[in-house]
């Protein structure tokens, strides 16, 4: 799960959140003052950035850890999926089927995803919200833009974090995800909650949290963008395949999700 999103942060380069260009290292509080002198000034708001930057300081502990995550994936295919697809995934994922069905079947209708590989991805991420993280979201995200070596990365999806403060999507106390700044059940970074999130329940609100048909809609919505093809295959080789690699950049997580995905047929 936590994994995941240190793939992803290397394609989205392109984000609907503007730069934000804070000096990086050097005193955390500077900085966080810089960022969000940066931030009024590309419209968000001082209530916005009040509440959101209330009380926050620096977590060694999310360093600690983003160092210790290179190499996840120098495990084969067979060793990672034997790792993360066993039968009480597959069991749990097939009970979701059943659960969500009449959801799950509009979802697919719409956004022409397969509905047995949202529920892959759904149940790989988070085992369908059991996992999420405890992390403050803000406080992670800003300890990583604070460091020098992905800076610029992390500094959009801080912005992005105050976006959905912004927005009102969620409340501060469910600004709660994993150690890049995962949130929801299918573990959006906060410029993937932006760009793709979809307000499937209609009250207004996304929420990748608490709102079911947000999440699997917001989480097929992800895919119907970068270019997924319904009907057609997303094994190893297809259009679709490379589609779900955005997903997460690794090989043997998509083919993972792909094998995920035919258990539940």
């Amino acid at each position: 799960m936590f994994a995941r999103s240190l793939a992803v942060l290397l394609c989205v380069l392109s984000l609907c959140a503007p730069a934000v260009a804070a000096q990086c290292g050097g005193d955390f509080n500077r900085f966080i003052a810089e960022f969000s002198r940066e931030a009024l000034s590309k419209g968000i708001s001082q209530s916005a950035i009040s509440t959101a930057f209330a009380g926050i300081t620096y977590d060694p502990a999310v360093m600690a850890f983003d160092r210790r995550q290179r190499g996840t994936f120098n495990k084969t295919f067979e060793q990672y999926a034997a790792t993360r697809v066993g039968p009480a995934r597959i069991k749990r994922a097939k009970a979701m089927l059943q659960r969500h069905a009449a959801l799950l079947q509009r979802v697919e209708q719409r956004f022409g995803v397969p509905k047995e590989l949202i529920v892959a991805i759904w149940t790989m991420e988070t085992d369908n919200g059991a996992d999420m993280g405890k992390l403050p979201i803000v406080r992670t995200i800003a300890t990583l833009a604070h460091d020098c070596r992905r800076t610029e990365l992390f500094q959009r999806e801080l912005f992005a974090a105050l976006q959905i403060v912004q927005r009102g999507d969620l409340p501060m106390s469910e600004m709660i995800g994993a150690y890049a700044g995962e949130i929801g059940q299918t573990q959006f970074l906060p410029s993937s909650y932006v760009k793709y999130g979809v307000d499937f329940d209609g009250n207004g609100h996304v929420d990748l949290r608490r709102s079911v048909p947000d999440v699997l809609a917001s989480t097929a919505n992800l895919l119907k963008v970068n270019g997924w093809q319904p009907g057609q295959d997303f094994a190893l080789g297809t259009k679709n395949f490379e589609v779900m690699r955005e997903w997460n950049r690794s090989e043997v997580y998509s083919r993972t999700l792909h094998y995920f995905a035919l258990q539940l047929l």
